[in-house]
């Protein structure tokens, strides 16, 4: 693809380092959230894997909030103008658990910015690579993957429904989750997350044209991985990868899955109400 047809090239390679503390008061609020009876978090807790989201948040001034809650476009992304933003997937390895207490750094890379034309217009493809060391060096490497697009075209009157993917079928471990305006606005407030399509409901429906609150991608990936500590509460992660297939709302609820493969790995799924996948992933044991 040309530059011209792909205008955000020359954001590849861009960086930017931030520093945070792991505090131990966002873990006791994400085990509430997610309903589990954790001891409480002292300095040398571990944090369990995916809650890294809780820290390096990003902090901006009121007047620098677009109108859909989240920052305006620029600054370390680039200014894609497409209006809709996903969180749309990803790919971590696990060195060791950061723990409560470290002083930790996280060095952000844009790895690749694509282009492309799909069924309801232009898609436009951030991947963000970070590495997150405590004193001791690395402990965790991220590939973050991101999608802006189009608002969806008006659908034809007599055009056939895009019929969704089905949920695989198996489980041999699964969790039935009620996602209601509170479990959406805490983990909002945890992740210091002001995108309206989570809490509120006049704008997800009346501006964005979806039938309710949309369930957190992150949060959909905290729960599989959290169904999958539930399961095997002593095991160790070392890799994890998913990938986000179809939107899940707060107005049903959904199931999220998990089967053992083989000795290490575990296939993770979610499942919305109509049977359908909202989520895939697969989880890698130490």
């Amino acid at each position: 693809m040309t530059s011209e047809a792909n205008p955000w090239r020359d954001w590849i390679g861009r960086t930017e380092r931030r520093s945070d503390l792991v505090t131990p008061a966002p873990l006791a609020m994400l085990s509430a959230t997610l309903d589990r009876d954790d001891p409480e978090p002292m300095p040398g807790s571990e944090v369990p894997p995916l809650w890294h989201w809780l820290y390096f948040l990003p902090v901006a001034r009121q007047s620098e909030i677009g109108p859909d809650g989240h920052p305006k476009r620029g600054g370390f992304l680039p200014p894609v103008p497409q209006p809709r933003r996903m969180w749309a997937g990803g790919r971590l390895t696990f060195e060791r658990a950061l723990t409560v207490g470290d002083e930790i750094t996280r060095v952000s890379r844009i790895a690749d910015v694509s282009v492309k034309d799909g069924r309801s217009g232009r898609l436009v493809f951030v991947c963000v690579r970070h590495e997150i060391a405590d004193a001791r060096g690395v402990a965790l490497t991220e590939e973050h993957d991101i999608v802006y697009r189009d608002n969806p075209p008006a659908t034809p009157a007599g055009a056939p429904a895009v019929v969704p993917q089905p949920a695989p079928a198996g489980e041999s471990y699964s969790r039935a989750i009620a996602p209601d305006p509170v479990l959406l606005f805490r983990y909002s407030a945890l992740t210091f997350n002001g995108h309206r399509i989570h809490y509120d409901r006049s704008y997800v429906t009346g501006v964005e044209g979806y039938p309710g609150l949309i369930v957190h991608g992150p949060l959909i990936a905290t729960l599989l991985v959290d169904l999958l500590r539930r399961q095997l509460p002593g095991a160790r992660l070392r890799r994890f990868q998913f990938k986000a297939v179809r939107p899940i709302f707060d107005i049903h609820r959904f199931d999220v899955c998990g089967r053992q493969e083989d000795a290490r790995r575990h296939a993770l799924w979610a499942r919305d109400h109509e049977g359908a996948l909202a989520m895939e992933a697969v989880a890698e044991l130490a």
